[in-house]
């Protein structure tokens, strides 16, 4: 192997089309509004198109899923139905979000296919596909070697292996699985390793198996201006309209930039921004120059407010009236989030910037606090109340002003010709001109349905609990119910099953999630008190290792432990929030101290 390099990544400087990418990818690229590559793509797909070994050295959220999926995805042989790429990532969360990257950039390759595989989950869902024939396996390593060692998944046609954030699986115990799986792969292959650090063991690893590789670093820009407020709202994209609604309607703000991932988001929020009454314009790589102008041009006048805008579009925009920047969809890495939210704060000024991330995000908001040293504070969307109170001061803010600004008399002479003619009291024709001038959109919401809609109680499918509430333990206000589930120890049910089961299939965030205590034949979990019924039949139906949960209320009828059974039986689980953090086995010795008796002395 050869020694380490010191050579830095350049910034990008081309396009994805000048990197020798077939046209089933560039076709893909431009749907979604990928315009330039990040600088470890350009870099890594110049040298995996070339058929190269590489050691790609960066932070998580630099855009490395794309720097390896699409040139490998490019060597793809469709008429050949046996596993010819194979990643190996840390988490589940991570090989499922990959999965899905690559089933997105895979989406004109005719007859492609992608399978997640990872502990947890059934063999049969992962046999079935194995025997039927898929391309790529992103898979974590443990469940990986079961399934070589089990003969269901085989390595002969293999052509390339990806080890995603290598230093994670060495931190995480997986080090011996990884190399036990890098011993089996065919003699003709190419490998691309990709780790935040190096330790001496990854470079170990990297020698033994790797090819001459090129060496790629990313070293990220870590600066954010002092004066700019950083905050960010945790939640799932289906919320994240109406989330960015009520910030417009209780921030006050000069001009705002908001930024989102692709061209073709640009116009959509900008469409739905204006019909809810805001001032928003779009900016991006399919807009005309003199077009593109013109609205910077309103947009620095103050024609415009809201300007929503992709990282390249924006580009070189500087506009001193710009207070606010938000992060619609996050950015790809943190040098990105860093030139964002530089387009405020500048000279002296203070800046706001929010930032939306949804929970499979978390560890990409970890990832830019962690790079550019900078807390981002977790802020609470305004409710139903503050909304209200602030719909009723711009209500009397026109009054005042159409009072001083505008000549009545006309009108005035109007309403006392109405009132002599009809006999009704002033103030009730004043009400009815109000109403008349608000229209169909109410002035103020209704505090039972804002709260039923947090929930996503309207959407009828999945249930999203928008978070406006900050951690339990720093929210005891927040009322809870105990719920019981039909599976427990007997099922070999553990808290973290039934965690991820509540919060991915129902979309509800692990913050309301509060005690899982399981028993021998049942498991109670807190969930909070207002959820609909539509979220409960979600959660009825959802399976964990094949049985439905069944989840109801807890009631005197349904709770058959008795206080006995509950000490002999309990199995572990999060009796308090607290014990999330602990290790198993501290839980374990907590949970015996608990329930055991001590022994008399001899």
């Amino acid at each position: 192997m050869s020694a380490m390099s010191d050579k830095q990544a350049s910034a990008p400087s081309s396009s994805f089309k000048n990197l020798g990418l077939s046209n089933n990818i560039i076709k893909v690229l431009d749907e979604i509004g990928y315009e330039t590559p990040s600088a470890i793509q350009e870099q890594c797909i110049t040298h995996l198109l070339d058929g190269q070994d590489i050691i790609g050295q960066a932070q998580t959220g630099t855009g490395k899923t794309a720097a390896f999926a699409l040139p490998l995805l490019d060597k793809i042989d469709l008429d050949n139905n046996q596993v010819q790429l194979l990643i190996l990532a840390p988490t589940r969360e991570l090989a499922i979000q990959v999965a899905e990257a690559i089933q997105t950039y895979s989406r004109h390759l005719k007859g492609f296919h992608v399978l997640p595989i990872y502990g947890g989950q059934s063999y049969d869902v992962q046999l079935r596909p194995l025997k039927r024939g898929v391309h790529a396996v992103v898979g974590t390593p443990g469940r990986v070697m079961d399934h070589i060692k089990r003969g269901t998944l085989k390595l002969d046609n293999l052509k390339a292996l990806v080890l995603d954030e290598a230093d994670e699986m060495l931190r995480m115990g997986f080090i011996d699985d990884v190399k036990w799986v890098m011993e089996k792969l065919p003699e003709q292959r190419q490998i691309a390793l990709f780790s935040a650090t190096m330790p001496n063991i990854i470079k170990r690893v990297a020698e033994t198996f790797l090819n001459n590789p090129k060496i790629v670093q990313i070293k990220t820009k870590t600066a954010t201006a002092p004066t700019i407020t950083q905050r960010y709202w945790l939640g799932s994209g289906g919320q994240k309209l109406d989330a960015l609604t009520r910030i417009l309607e209780v921030e006050t703000f000069d001009a705002m930039i908001i930024f989102v991932r692709t061209k073709t988001a640009t116009t959509d929020l900008a469409e739905k921004l204006s019909a809810r009454g805001f001032s928003a314009d779009a900016i991006n790589g399919d807009i005309a120059q003199n077009q593109r102008e013109r609205i910077i041009n309103q947009y620095k006048q103050g024609k415009i407010d809201i300007l929503i805008a992709t990282d390249v579009a924006a580009r070189g925009l500087d506009v001193e009236r710009i207070s606010h920047v938000i992060n619609y969809d996050i950015p790809q890495d943190p040098e990105s989030y860093v030139h964002r939210i530089g387009r405020t704060g500048r000279a002296g000024r203070t800046g706001q910037a929010i930032l939306f991330v949804a929970p499979r995000e978390r560890r990409m908001l970890k990832t830019i606090e962690r790079i550019t040293r900078q807390p981002i504070e977790p802020m609470q969307l305004p409710t139903a109340k503050i909304i209200n109170e602030q719909r009723v001061n711009n209500f009397k803010q026109r009054i005042t002003e159409t009072l001083s600004n505008q000549n009545l008399a006309v009108f005035e002479e109007l309403l006392l010709e109405f009132q002599k003619e009809h006999e009704v009291d002033t103030f009730k024709v004043a009400a009815a001109l109000a109403l008349m001038a608000q229209g169909s959109e109410p002035l103020l919401l209704d505090e039972k349905a804002f709260k039923q809609a947090e929930f996503g109680a309207s959407s009828g499918k999945k249930i999203t609990v928008d978070i406006e509430a900050s951690p339990l333990k720093d929210n005891p206000q927040v009322p809870m119910k105990r719920y019981r589930i039909a599976l427990g120890n007997r099922d070999r049910i553990k808290p973290g099953n039934i965690l991820g089961a509540i919060a991915n299939e129902a979309e509800i965030s692990s913050q309301f999630i509060g005690s899982i205590q399981i028993f021998q034949d049942f498991t109670t979990v807190d969930l909070p008190d207002e959820m609909p019924k539509e979220t409960l039949e979600v959660l009825r139906n959802v399976r964990v290792f094949d049985k439905k949960l069944n989840i109801e209320e807890l009631t005197k009828k349904n709770n058959t432990a008795t206080a006995k059974e509950q000490s002999d039986n309990f199995r572990g689980g999060f009796s308090d929030r607290k014990d999330r953090g602990k290790p198993r086995r501290n839980r374990d010795r907590d949970r015996d101290r608990k329930f055991t008796k001590r022994k008399p002395k001899r």
